[in-house]
């Protein structure tokens, strides 16, 4: 049994440049496998690939006429970053695709019986190679658009006087819907959601489905413009610009409990606020320096610091762009007392108790937090 498992490149790409990096990889994998193959092969897709890559597979193992018919599988894997070992060991689902033949079905059960090993039978969903390459994307769209979906109504309550926190509670509850992916927040980053929605789109408009495709490019333009307001909203605020001002960057990395910065709305934000010729100053606990200074020019008008106390040292105002725990618990009376007047803090993570902050003295905002 070979297992093929395409890394994402860190380097942001088109779909079609994506796709082709991925098959070209695929491609010498499967080549060499049928070159030295000796006996009949399970070969088996791990991760996130375009949908009917199982058929060019097949087709260069074909080309090489050695009769030995190598089965070809689809068994995604639905990791997250941060609970990578937990998903794995307790997985909600396991999913195996195969051929609806004798030999396919033969080579699923014994995938199945590898899985069996830990995860219960009622958990391991088989079908055909085509759902089990779909499903991924298609997960990952949900929930992708899911986060759209409540930051959309972030908007909303935020002109209503609304709280999204609570909106996102009280719709969560209801069984058919559930509380999951219903935090509100600057944006969605890291390298499956976007890549997989584009992979999506595209083969939706490669069968003519225009809108189809279009309905899931909303969910790309609305995480954009969820980045960009929140940058509006910070100029706005802080008297219509940031030009040399100092503000504090809480948090660079996609999310918390891992150092990737791949699509991080930070990037956005900090990009966002350059351009209004702001002074960054960066802390993140996990993302290495230098990665922030690969991504960001910091030759003007930017630093990077040890703690969060050093980056509000002097600041006009902060700007929390990841969850990190540690984030809940700053001493903000302490942070306060060292920042220049106004001082303001704009939590895109949510993560910050605002009402606490403002009666300290800040001036607040907080991603669909309309009556602080």
């Amino acid at each position: 049994m070979i297992f093929i498992s395409v890394h994402t490149p860190t380097k942001e790409y088109g779909v079609g440049e994506g796709k082709a990096a991925d098959l070209s990889f695929i491609e010498k994998c499967v080549r060499r496998i049928a070159e030295v193959a000796k006996d009949r092969k399970i070969i088996v897709e791990k991760s996130t690939i375009p949908v009917r890559t199982a058929e060019s597979i097949k087709r260069i193992l074909a080309a090489y006429e050695n009769g030995l018919r190598h089965q070809v599988l689809s068994n995604p894997e639905f990791l997250a970053e941060g609970t990578a070992i937990e998903n794995l060991l307790k997985p909600d689902r396991v999913l195996i695709g195969g051929e609806e033949t004798e030999l396919g079905r033969t080579a699923v059960e014994k995938l199945v019986a590898v899985y069996e090993h830990w995860v219960p039978r009622e958990r391991i969903i088989t079908t055909n190679l085509w759902s089990s390459e779909l499903s991924k994307l298609v997960a990952n769209a949900f929930l992708a658009q899911r986060i759209s979906s409540i930051n959309s109504i972030s908007e909303l309550c935020e002109r209503t006087g609304a709280n999204v926190d609570e909106v996102g509670l009280a719709v969560g509850m209801d069984r058919r819907i559930g509380d999951k992916f219903l935090k509100s927040s600057v944006g969605f980053g890291g390298s499956c959601f976007k890549k997989d929605i584009l992979n999506l789109i595209y083969l939706c408009e490669c069968f003519g489905l225009k809108e189809v495709a279009e309905y899931w490019s909303q969910v790309v333009k609305f995480n954009e413009y969820q980045k960009n307001r929140f940058t509006k909203r910070i100029v706005q605020m802080m008297f219509d610009t940031v030009r040399a001002k100092r503000i504090a960057i809480l948090g660079f990395a996609f999310k918390k409990d891992t150092n990737d910065t791949r699509e991080s709305a930070a990037i956005d934000v900090c990009k966002g606020l350059q351009n209004e010729k702001a002074h960054l100053a960066i802390y993140d606990p996990r993302v290495e320096h230098d990665r922030i200074k690969e991504i960001l020019d910091l030759a003007e008008g930017g630093e990077i610091c040890k703690n969060t106390y050093e980056a509000c040292q002097g600041a006009d105002g902060i700007v929390v762009l990841t969850e990190w725990d540690e984030f809940r618990v700053l001493d903000l009376e302490k942070i306060y007392k060292g920042m220049k007047r106004p001082a303001f803090l704009f939590d895109g993570r949510n993560v910050i108790d605002l009402k606490k902050a403002k009666e300290i003295g800040f001036e607040v905002f907080g991603i669909g937090k309309g009556d602080l």
